[in-house]
């Protein structure tokens, strides 16, 4: 049987050999980090350790990391204290953000996806004591990023706060809590070689955020419930990993950019989504014209190549990708959009085996644009 080809990391990433064999030795020692004996210290020492290289690969103090069970609850943390009224959102943040504060104003983008900062200043300045910006360093549909340093300082001209929700950007590009200018950062451990249910909250102050769980005063109050010491350990370890492997994550853009090239010179009517803005080095948002997501979805799948339609927080629907409608993309494009996400252990004879099968879908469908 052919080997399966993985290239759906922004749903989330393999985990890394080095953090599985971390997370193993971590669970085989008993301590509650809480504890004030022996085995508790030694589970203490391991969790701050972990603390210091998630700040580092962040640009975070140490005293900044709150840890969480991933980025949902951290985004959660933050937006579900929020007032509606006085909040505001990108229109693309992931359903983390705009579910946890329903009612809260919708930033525009522009086609490519980038917020429209004049549109926010306007919208800032019309409000009454505007109290929250959320808006995400890179959207896990198509990877573009955003100027969020430039928000930041527009929101904090305004009185308002900024989350930024970097869930899909940290591993994969350089992040600095700092210079961005944010007062709250999401992040989590499984999008870049960690394990799933670990993450964290950055917070400018702890003033920045409130407590969302509740009981134990750990994590400096901000986050009760005795901490997972083992699954700390593994995101200290994916978080080394990742500072020290960075470059070779930003060469993952060389086979994207060669694999949407060829798609591109090969299929009629075929569209990148958000191509013409900086995007993570990694992710392809495209459109094959004709063919449904779903239908590709499948077709890749019986094939051995696992990719998706979109975010894996939003599969199964049959509605046109919200992020893509917020970017006015017709519907009939929408509804044939294919996310493709490269991650450590993707090689350019993967982008072959991917760009073969991709043309026996489209001629099997007729190889038609689609249609109006």
């Amino acid at each position: 049987m052919t080997d399966r080809l993985y290239l759906d990391y922004n749903a989330t990433a393999k985990i890394r050999p080095e953090v599985i064999d971390a997370l193993g030795q971590a669970m085989a020692r008993v301590g509650n980090a809480s504890s004030v004996h022996g085995a508790g210290r030694e589970a203490r020492k391991s969790v701050e350790d972990a603390r210091r290289k998630v700040a580092a690969l962040v640009g975070a103090a140490p005293g900044q990391v709150v840890f969480t069970s991933g980025g949902t609850e951290a985004d959660n943390q933050v937006m579900r204290t929020a007032d509606p009224a006085r909040t505001f959102v990108s229109a693309i943040e992931h359903p983390a953000v705009l579910d946890a504060c329903p009612g809260a104003y919708r930033v525009p983008v522009d086609a490519d996806g980038v917020i429209a900062l004049d549109a926010l200043d306007t919208m800032l300045a019309a409000a009454d004591a505007p109290q929250l910006v959320a808006l995400m360093l890179a959207n896990n549909e198509t990877g573009v990023l955003q100027p969020v340093a430039q928000a930041a300082e527009i929101a904090h001209r305004h009185g308002a706060a900024l989350h930024c929700d970097a869930v899909q950007a940290v591993g994969k590009i350089t992040v600095d809590f700092a210079v961005l200018g944010a007062d709250t950062m999401a992040l989590t451990g499984h999008k870049f070689g960690g394990p799933q249910g670990i993450g964290a909250l950055i917070v400018k102050t702890p003033e920045s955020a409130d407590c969302l769980m509740r009981g134990g005063g750990q994590e400096h109050g901000l986050r009760g419930g005795t901490e997972s010491v083992a699954h700390i350990v593994a995101l200290g370890v994916a978080a080394e990993i990742a500072m020290k492997r960075m470059d070779s994550y930003a060469a993952l853009a060389d086979i994207r950019d060669r694999m949407e090239a060829r798609l591109l010179q090969s299929t009629p009517g075929m569209r990148i989504f958000g191509g013409s803005a900086p995007r993570l080095p990694n992710t392809s948002k495209m459109m094959m014209p004709g063919v449904t997501s779903e239908t590709q979805v499948m077709a890749f799948d019986l094939a051995g190549i696992e990719v998706s339609a979109g975010s894996a927080c939003s599969a199964g629907r049959i509605e046109p990708p919200y992020v893509l409608t917020a970017m006015d993309v017709p519907d009939r494009e929408a509804l044939c959009a294919l996310r493709v996400s490269l991650g450590w252990d993707t090689a350019a004879e993967d982008i072959d085996r991917f760009i073969a099968e991709w043309t026996r879908i489209f001629e099997r469908a007729g190889g038609a644009p689609a249609a109006e």
